[in-house]
């Protein structure tokens, strides 16, 4: 397995703060201004003056929130600290998504383990409502123990998903070969607390222990720089070309290596290489990549 200490290695993918203007959303750390409980009851708690947010869930009910404001491109980032113990059947979603039958999404969800396992990190992109593009990982902490960053890079040629600034998944802009692309619908930030034992650990074999309840995931350092929506169009559409640097941002050289990095030592599964799945061909995204 690669040294750890390639993580102590300063991440280039950046967003450039000088092109940051009124139509750009620059929020961080206050969740009473930026999202709202939207299920669960008292499940879900906006603590410490709107620096902490909590989800629980029992044998009633999870619970889960939503941003206040929709996004067309951006970066954002999100602290979280997963389910600890037994969380065997219980799956935290952190994931951004658009609406309708044909919505856009791109998903984080964390699924919980019996106690001593490790936690599976299993992504997805949805575009014009497909989705199955499923990518898994390990990672290469214990995310129970503290707090870790979670962020996604959304622009015009690739979504990009990190943990603690690490690259962990590129989803590139391949609508030249008929792969579609999230650009048009903008999307809300959304997490949930919920029951899934009826696949989420090791395909549902694992059920929910209901004498571990309630379970608990937590959230701060909330952050985002991106085009928010003021009305029907996004805020900063007219003005794109301005922000051309930021929206053409790519991983440099290192971000490649680390990506590289983390797909050798931790993914341990790849819908691009799983042949059984796609008898007569895999998707064009994969056959472009391979």
């Amino acid at each position: 397995m690669a040294s750890l200490s390639l993580i102590n290695v300063p991440f280039l993918l950046v967003i450039s703060l000088s092109i940051v203007t009124s139509s750009m959303v620059a929020s961080a750390n206050n969740f009473y201004q930026d999202f709202d409980i939207t299920w669960g009851g008292s499940r879900g708690k906006i603590l410490d003056n709107g620096e902490l947010l909590t989800l629980s869930l029992d044998n009633i009910s999870g619970s889960g929130f939503q941003s206040k404001k929709e996004y067309l491109f951006g970066k954002i980032d999100m602290q979280l600290k997963l389910v600890p113990g037994n969380s065997a059947g219980t799956v935290t979603a952190y994931y951004l998504s658009s609406i309708g039958p044909i919505h856009d999404e791109i998903d984080f969800e964390f699924l919980g383990n019996l106690s001593g396992q490790p936690y599976i990190l299993h992504t997805n992109v949805y575009t014009q409502g497909k989705g199955e593009r499923e990518q898994q990982f390990y990672l290469w902490f214990e995310p129970t123990a503290d707090f870790h960053t979670y962020s996604v890079h959304w622009n015009p040629s690739a979504v990009v998903f990190s943990v603690d600034t690490i690259p962990i998944r590129v989803f590139k802009n391949l609508e030249s070969i008929g792969v579609a692309f999230p650009k048009t619908q903008p999307m809300r930030l959304y997490s949930s607390l919920w029951n899934a034992d009826e696949w989420a650990t090791r395909g549902g074999l694992v059920k929910i222990d209901w004498t571990q309840a309630p379970f608990m995931a937590s959230y701060r350092g909330f952050s985002s720089s991106a085009c928010s929506l003021a009305s029907a169009k996004p805020s900063c559409v007219s003005s794109m070309p301005n922000y051309s640097p930021w929206l053409s941002e790519q991983l440099d050289p290192l971000g490649e290596r680390r990506l590289r990095w983390v797909e050798k030592n931790y993914m341990i599964y790849n819908y691009c290489t799983d042949a059984k799945r796609f008898p007569q061909g895999f998707p064009p995204e994969c056959r472009a990549i391979s």
